[in-house]
Order: structure tokens, then C-alpha cells, then sequence
């Protein structure tokens, strides 16, 4: 098993997730569970992977005011999750108030939280469309100091920007990168990526693997030898 190789359940049943997950929990440390999944098949998804062995990272991405997001990642907590993402564009009253509630509720049994910076999906263009106002490396690295700074845990970044993260954060502080692709593997709908080994050794510390193993005939086969590369 890699402990930092998360695996994204990026399907639209049960069925399909807990076949992935029979066929790929003894080699990956963490199964990611986002909207698609959640609203497929409910949080009751959430204690059948934990039940069969399998850590789950929940990545609804909350965004909302301060109250509504710090309970929202207050009933995720209850549920048992190892990590969860909310967004760092939400503020730093709003993280403050997430890691706060969870440490008052949970101690050092909470989860981790991570914060999401800039989409993978999205270039310095869509940012200045959207009317930020700076260039992406910058937004993303100001995002993840804010986080440090509100108690959040970590961070997900693309791989491009793991090595402008690491220089402004402490070593301690985690982050998790999507976007990650093989050699000649199609870039579906990202913009920012990288190979498992490059994210890695820039500083991550949590890859996450979807369509790169999923999308195949053999996931199993196809995420040995993602593994094999690192």
C-alpha cells in the first residue's frame, strides 16, 4: 500500500465504487469520494468503504458562510472521514471557524482539513474573467499561506504550484494534488498537470489518482503500474 496515492471514486453508483474499492484498497492509502458519488448514493457510501478497510477523503469542497460550513464539516467529522476539503476562497473567518468547531468537537481525533486554492481546470485567464485579480501562482500561494494562518491542515494545489506552496508554508502543512496523468495519458478537462513522480518529489504529500486508473478495463493493473513509476 502507498499512503499517499489517493484513489477519486469518480462514478455514479455504489456498485461501481465498491467494485473499485474490492479491487484497489490493499494498494492505495485513501479513497476520495466527491459530488458525483455523494449524491448517487448518500453518506451512507462513506461507512461502507470504511467498513471493507479504506480511509475516505471527502471532497465536497464547502463553501458558505462560516456557521453553515463549520457545521457542515462538523457532521462529516461525526461520519468517521480521514480528510475533507472546503474552499480557501471562502475566507479566513470562515476556515478559522471550521478549524475551530472541529477541534472543540473532536480534539485530536478530527479530521484533517484541506483547502482548496485555485480548480485544476482553470488558467490565469478564467481567473482575471472571474475578476481576480491576480496571476494564478500568486492567488494560489496567498490562498495557502491564509489557510496556514486560519489552523487549516493543508492544502490542494495542482502540481505546477506545490514547489511555490512549500516555500511559504511549514513543512508540516500538507498538500494534496490532483491533476495527476501518466506519460501521453489524455488531460481530459484539467489544465495543470503533472506524473505522479514529478508531484511527489516537488513536495506533495497526497497524489490523487482518477480517471489516470479508473477510466481502464483493469484499474488494478493500471494503478501497479502508476505505483511502479514512483
Amino acid at each position: 500500500m502507498n499512503r499517499k496515492v489517493i484513489v477519486a471514486l469518480d462514478v455514479s453508483s455504489r456498485k461501481e465504487a465498491l467494485q473499485l474499492l474490492e479491487q484497489l484498497r490493499d494498494l492505495a492509502g485513501m479513497f476520495k469520494v466527491g459530488s458525483q458519488l455523494f449524491m448517487s448514493a448518500g453518506p451512507g457510501i462513506l461507512q461502507e468503504i470504511m467498513g471493507k478497510g479504506g480511509n475516505v477523503f471527502l471532497d465536497l469542497k464547502f463553501h458558505d458562510i462560516p456557521n453553515t460550513v463549520a457545521q457542515a464539516a462538523v457532521e462529516a467529522a461525526k461520519l468517521g472521514v480521514s480528510m475533507m476539503t472546503i474552499h480557501a476562497a471562502g475566507g479566513r473567518v470562515m476556515m478559522e471557524t471550521v478549524a475551530k468547531e472541529l477541534g472543540q468537537n473532536f480534539g485530536d481525533r478530527r479530521p484533517r482539513v484541506v483547502a482548496v486554492t485555485v480548480l485544476t481546470s482553470l488558467d490565469t485567464r478564467a481567473l482575471f474573467e472571474m475578476g481576480w485579480q491576480l496571476p494564478l501562482d500568486e492567488q494560489v500561494q496567498g490562498l495557502a499561506l491564509l489557510a496556514q494562518q486560519s489552523g487549516i491542515d493543508g492544502v490542494v494545489c495542482s502540481p505546477r504550484e506545490i514547489q511555490l506552496v512549500r516555500k511559504v508554508v511549514d513543512p508540516q502543512f500538507k498538500i494534496v494534488s490532483p491533476g495527476i496523468r501518466l506519460p501521453g495519458q489524455s488531460l481530459d478537462d484539467q489544465q495543470r498537470v503533472a506524473t505522479p513522480r514529478e508531484a511527489l518529489s516537488s513536495g506533495a504529500d497526497y497524489i490523487v489518482v482518477g480517471r489516470a486508473v479508473t477510466d481502464g478495463r483493469d484499474p488494478r493493473s493500471a494503478l501497479q503500474r502508476l505505483l511502479e513509476t514512483l
